[in-house]
């Protein structure tokens, strides 16, 4: 019988792999914009006059894949990749720190962008039969973008707390 052998990962290995799993919230972003998107093309297909409200309520889910991108390259920084001075001796621990960090912005951002591009739909939908209430539907789609910023703001404060 032949022994099963473990890749024995480092520290730098977790911490880049903390950084792709941020920047996976950009998948939700591209799904959210993507929902959003198809319901401004109807509005804007029935009244063109239309596009520049229908524009604002679909680029709000985009923001989820800006803060994902954020904290990938506070990540790239953190370990020494960005700025030239070569990448940190990172223990294992180190890099699963990291990695734990990256997941709030990472797992929330992909679900509340695409929650914001259904929600962003629906506003579209608002503006199609009542442009007046623009606001309206730019509030419901924002209520979603608190989440967002709450997986920011913690995986921002867990790198930062992370020491080398």
């Amino acid at each position: 019988m032949e022994a099963i052998t473990l890749i024995n990962f480092s520290g730098q290995f977790y911490a880049l792999l903390g950084a792709a799993i941020a920047a996976l919230a950009g998948i939700g972003s591209a799904i959210g914009i993507g929902i959003a998107g198809e319901a401004a093309a109807g509005v804007v297909s029935e009244d063109p006059k239309k596009f520049g409200q229908v524009l604002v309520l679909q680029a709000l889910p985009g923001t989820q894949g800006i803060y994902g991108l954020l904290i990938a390259f506070i990540i790239l920084l953190k370990v020494g990749l960005l700025g030239g001075a070569g990448m940190a001796d990172i223990s294992v621990s180190q890099g699963a720190y990291i990695l734990a960090a990256a997941l709030p912005i990472g797992l929330v951002g992909i679900w509340s962008a695409i929650a914001q591009g259904k929600a962003a739909a629906a506003g579209i939908m608002l503006v199609g039969k009542k442009p007046s209430e623009l606001a309206k539907g730019m509030i419901f789609a924002a209520m979603v973008e608190t989440y967002a910023v709450l997986a920011l703001l913690v995986s921002f404060l867990m790198i930062n707390s992370i020491s080398f």
